[in-house]
């Protein structure tokens, strides 16, 4: 498939309407239906419903577009940090969710050192993240090292106390600790498996320790905003680290006890990367650790 093939893809979808859409791509309408067409052939799978009067997306054409989204994000940033003075020295830098406050701490103490330091952050799931680093499309990333390839290095910086997330009227509300037991009667709302397999994984070994495999919400959702928007509508409950900062009103974040479960955060950069910045990330990191205890026991 093309890059044409894909901005055509959003532009469409977009518009849903093929006159439109040709119009804005400078087009006409025929070499536009028949670039879709292509890339339908390709895919094997039919992106869009086509009627005389209408034109939809298929449920495959509305997952296709986020990613497609996400790919050509990179892609414009990747056109913008190549043309660039090569001078201006750069950090790209993976955030699982702009929900948790590590990163940005990390990030406000580096930028004091070197305010002349361009930092771009990618939103990414921590998979994700090995890939981009050993391709040298990432710089620096965070998340739980469990399964982290040899080619990624990784320091632990931080033991994230887990909680739960829900709502002011949830009986959870009125308690200090939540009992991992009693999540047991509650539908646990897990995190998109292709992009935090290793968050979910954490949370299901733990409700394994206390002998309860956890009933699932029918449903995932792409960011902690969008979680907490199902837990204020009382569908659900959510397990989050102390970290993850929720601004919405009536919900509320209580810790999780029997046992106290602790996340691991690393910062994680391809083995080997000797840049100055880079070592200075990781430097950063290691320092704000020490300063606000994030590998001390509460």
């Amino acid at each position: 498939m093309e890059l044409r093939q894909l901005r055509y893809f959003v532009t469409l979808a977009e518009e849903l309407h093929f006159g439109r859409a040709a119009a804005r791509e400078h087009i006409v309408q025929s070499a536009l239906s028949q670039q879709l067409q292509r890339l339908e052939h390709e895919l094997e799978v039919p992106l869009l419903e086509r009627t005389t009067h209408r034109v939809e997306l298929t449920a495959a054409g509305r997952a296709f577009l986020t990613e497609v989204q996400q790919v050509l994000a990179h892609v414009d940033r990747a056109a913008a940090v190549a043309r660039r003075p090569a001078c201006s020295p750069t950090l790209r830098v993976g955030v699982v969710d702009p929900s948790y406050d590590s990163m940005p701490q990390i990030l406000r103490m580096i930028q004091a050192c070197y305010p002349e330091l361009e930092i771009h952050q990618v939103e990414v799931g921590v998979p994700q993240q090995f890939a981009l680093l050993i391709s040298g499309c990432l710089d620096v990333g965070l998340g739980r090292a469990c399964l982290a390839p040899p080619e990624v290095a990784s320091h632990l910086v931080r033991l994230d106390p887990l909680g739960v997330l829900v709502s002011q009227c949830h009986r959870f509300a009125a308690l200090q600790g939540v009992p991992v037991a009693t999540l047991a009667e509650e539908q646990l709302l897990l995190a998109n498996q292709e992009r935090s397999p290793e968050f979910s994984q954490f949370v299901v070994e733990l409700c394994r320790s206390v002998g309860f495999v956890p009933t699932l919400h029918h449903g995932t959702v792409e960011s902690i905003r969008a979680g907490v928007d199902l837990v204020a509508q009382g569908r659900c409950v959510l397990c989050a680290p102390a970290s993850c900062v929720s601004a919405q009103p009536g919900i509320v974040w209580r810790s999780l006890v029997e046992p106290v479960s602790r996340y691991p955060w690393s910062v994680l950069w391809r083995a080997g990367d000797r840049r100055e910045h880079v070592g200075a990330l990781v430097a950063s990191a290691r320092l704000l650790s020490r300063q606000l205890g994030w590998l001390k026991a509460r």
